[in-house]
């Protein structure tokens, strides 16, 4: 069973997203910040990490940075899950690291057409 990291400090969003994936099949373990993404990421070795950019304590795209330059960590799929939908925030969240980009709110079909194209399916 594919483990998924979701890093999000809205409760509506993490509850939405952990319980859809996991009637899909996923185990998911969660952070509501940052630093507690990174944390998790070096604890619970996931699949991928769903990384939301706007976080306290931490912003996604630092929290990104880091995971991407432990070696521990730097190989785990990242993908950058925010409202940010401006030019360039894709950009952005590929210079810090994250393999894809998606907004909010979250359409499931096409975050698991990501997912799967980052080879974690269950």
């Amino acid at each position: 069973m594919p483990k998924v990291l979701i890093v999000e400090d809205n409760e509506m969003n993490r509850d939405m997203l952990s319980r859809r994936l996991q009637r899909r099949g996923f185990s998911v373990v969660i952070a509501v910040d940052g630093a507690e993404g990174v944390s998790m990421a070096k604890a619970e070795k996931p699949d991928l990490v769903l990384m939301d950019m706007s976080l306290p304590v931490m912003n996604g795209w630092e929290a990104t940075r880091i995971i991407r330059a432990d070696a521990a960590t730097a190989a785990i799929p990242v993908i950058a899950l925010t409202a940010h939908s401006m030019p360039g925030d894709r950009e952005k969240a590929m210079e810090a690291g994250c393999n894809d980009y998606d907004v909010k709110p979250v359409e499931m079909s096409r975050l698991l057409d990501k997912m799967a194209a980052l080879g974690v399916a269950p």
